[in-house]
């Protein structure tokens, strides 16, 4: 095989695997290095087997609703061996579609760990390949902090890897995947707490999500204990015991989760030996163009710390290959304004602005627009989840910069949401659109 490409990737995620492909369709000769299974994060150990486990859980709060339609309904348990094994097989019918799709590209599938050798040339085994033009798309790993007992405590990779569900489980942190896991133990009767060193749940959005949150996740019967700074972890007879650094005792438990963020992949790739930059946080640094200090080395994904989600890595690959090969000379992703979903329960979808940043960036200029309600799903029952939706607009044509919501359908309702505030809707654009009655969607475009 000749070692020479016009550009080599490293990594073989869904933002590699993307770039990798759009470049090949306009006639580069590519190759992708990668050592574990296909599709990286999202399709093994992310987005694709975590939405599957949600939809479990989602059928497990179902039930708890059939009664008020009429029906009488026993639930006898639940295999989760079972599930993990049709998970894992769908996964692997994943790995093999990827696989599938670089040979129909034409694109080399490399199998092993790359190493920079220069800047021109990276090592695979005892193999060297040579690129005009290199890509880092090596993703991110979670974070196991440095306290004592950590060992005893297993990330969102061994949530993926437990061959049965524990009965006490205690999910250490405040982010996006703990407050999913978190959801999806409960649905099943684990007894779960989550444990946040500050005193809020997912921070980094809008504080309404947060709040409400807490509230739904606190009525489901999920113990959410504050201000709980892990110190070390001991493994005791009656079961996992964490300690804090205010001497709080919480445990005993079955299983502890670590969800306290992730970390790039950057280490054995010899990022020094290319010349290479990281920021102050160990990623790797890019401009707008995933540019890195080195010209003919880019950069994009979860590696980079920039909006760590499946859609903006596949998005920035392949924009890239436009600019590099397709004659697209300013084409680059904009990270603003990028829709997300928290797959939590009740589910949550935002985008734009948060209420905090409006303000900061745009003072008294900001309106804030807001309702809260219970679902009609849940009209004939006693037990009321609520929805709760926001809008934040800026300038007197009220502009609509932020879209948050919580609730059923907060999934699904965001897509299109997204698309109209990154057009630049404004609220009179919203009130003007007629109704999808009844619906928890509706209510974005009727609030007053």
């Amino acid at each position: 095989m000749d070692d020479q490409y016009d550009v080599l990737v490293i990594g073989g995620g869904s933002g590699g695997i993307a770039h990798a492909r759009r470049a090949a369709e306009y006639g580069a000769r590519v190759a992708v290095v990668e050592h574990g299974p296909l599709g990286g994060t999202c399709v093994n150990v992310g987005c694709v087997p975590k939405k599957v486990t949600w939809y479990m859980a989602s059928l497990a709060y179902h039930f708890r609703h059939a009664a008020d339609y009429g029906f009488s309904v026993v639930v006898d348990g639940h295999d989760w061996a079972t599930l993990k094994l049709r998970r894992d097989a769908y996964v692997s019918r994943l790995n093999k579609i990827y696989e599938g799709s670089l040979d129909s590209s034409g694109v080399d599938y490399l199998v092993g760990t790359a190493c920079f050798v220069d800047a021109h040339t990276v090592a695979v085994g005892n193999k060297r390949y040579s690129a005009e033009r290199l890509v880092i798309a090596t993703g991110g790993r979670p974070i196991v902090p440095d306290v004592p007992g950590a060992e005893h405590g297993i990330t969102s990779d061994g949530f993926f890897a437990l061959t049965e569900r524990p009965a006490r489980v205690l999910i250490i942190g405040s982010g996006y995947i703990a407050v999913e896991f978190a959801g999806m133990f409960n649905a099943l009767g684990t007894a779960t707490q989550v444990a946040v060193r500050k005193d809020g749940l997912v921070r980094s959005f809008d504080t309404m999500l947060g709040r409400e949150l807490r509230v739904a996740m606190q009525k489901d019967g999920i113990e959410i204990q504050t201000g709980a700074v892990p110190s070390s972890i001991e493994a005791t007879n009656d079961g996992l015991v964490l300690q804090t650094e205010g001497g709080r005792t919480i445990g005993p438990v079955d299983c502890v989760i670590w969800a306290v963020g992730r970390e790039p992949n950057t280490a054995g790739l010899g990022l020094d030996k290319a010349g290479v930059a990281m920021d102050s946080r160990g990623f790797v640094a890019v401009d707008k163009f995933q540019q890195t200090n080195v010209e003919h080395i880019a950069a994009l994904g979860d590696v980079t710390g920039r909006q760590a989600l499946t859609p903006v890595a596949i998005a920035a690959g392949r924009r890239l290959a436009d600019r590099l090969y397709g004659g697209m000379m300013e084409r680059h992703l904009d990270y603003e304004t990028i829709p997300t979903v928290i797959f939590s329960h009740p589910p949550m979808g935002t985008v734009g602005m948060t209420e905090d940043e409006a303000r900061d960036e745009h003072g008294d200029a900001v309106k804030i627009y807001t309702t809260k309600f219970a679902a009609m799903y849940y009209a004939l029952g006693e037990n009321k989840p609520q929805t709760a939706m926001k809008l934040i607009t800026v300038g007197d044509d009220e502009r609509v910069v932020g879209c948050h919501v919580i609730g059923d359908g907060a999934e699904e309702m965001m897509q299109g949401f997204a698309v109209a505030i990154r057009m630049g809707a404004t609220k009179s654009d919203f009130d003007d659109t007629v109704a999808i009655h009844p619906t928890s969607a509706e209510e974005l475009v009727t609030m007053r």
